[in-house]
């Protein structure tokens, strides 16, 4: 078993995260539909836990059927989680607010702040509230943590995250337009006093202009690594 975290990028905002402990995590569940995931990385074999950051088509559109599939657990706000339910899934739904944190079979995961929208358009078009978006600080069983920023622009109370949880890598929304774009992610690396950050939420659409290469010119002589991950690649962390 691997001492460290396997994180693979499947595109997008979205991670499978294997735990130092061998449980499967996955982030904010796009995978098949993903239009940059390749096809060698849809395939999933098992999952544990499910964690999504925010209602939207391109974070939480399979978290149905992958409960279904897998019956892992989830960790999503409260209004996803009672909407959740309402669609029937049966697999432990854990929902929560900012602040709160829940452990799911030794891995922590505590909800914190992010500033976007979220909302879930049903089948007829109809768009509902999905409660307030969040990111997540996950602790492992070999204490290396990561924050999952979610979609969300930069913001202040990021300092506090940073002191209070200390995250050993951050991943960070860098496209730009939805989210924050490479300069504003420049700072928020500088708030969270990490060395490491894998850039996401870029490339995705032509909308979303933001590149990691800029944020590696604006992060250059601070000693902050920027790991550039191509959708489908897997790197060890810890």
């Amino acid at each position: 078993m691997n001492k460290n975290v396997g994180v693979r990028f499947i595109g997008h905002s979205t991670f499978l995260i294997k735990s130092p402990g061998g449980k499967t995590i996955l982030i904010d569940p796009w995978v098949k539909d993903n239009p940059i995931c390749p096809d060698q990385a849809k395939e999933i074999e098992n999952l544990d836990l499910i964690l999504i950051t925010h209602g939207h088509g391109d974070h939480m559109p399979e978290a149905v059927a992958l409960a279904e599939e897998f019956n892992p657990s989830i960790i999503c706000n409260f209004e996803i989680s009672q909407w959740l339910q309402g669609k029937g899934v049966n697999c432990p739904v854990i929902g929560m607010n900012k602040g709160g944190t829940a452990e799911v079979e030794g891995i922590r995961v505590t909800m914190v702040d992010a500033k976007h929208s979220s909302s879930i358009t049903e089948p007829d078009g109809t768009t509902i509230y999905a409660g307030e978006p969040a990111g997540y600080v996950i602790g492992f069983e070999n204490d290396y943590r990561i924050y999952h920023a979610g979609d969300t622009c930069i913001f202040g109370d990021m300092k506090l995250i940073g002191e209070l949880y200390k995250p050993d890598l951050a991943m960070l929304p860098i496209g730009d337009h939805f989210t924050m774009g490479p300069l504003e992610a420049s700072m928020a690396c500088r708030f969270l006093n990490v060395d490491k950050v894998v850039p996401m939420h870029y490339g995705t659409f032509p909308i979303l202009t933001g590149n990691p290469e800029r944020l590696r010119e604006l992060l250059d002589g601070e000693g902050i690594e920027v790991i550039e991950l191509e959708p489908g690649q897997e790197v060890f962390m810890g």
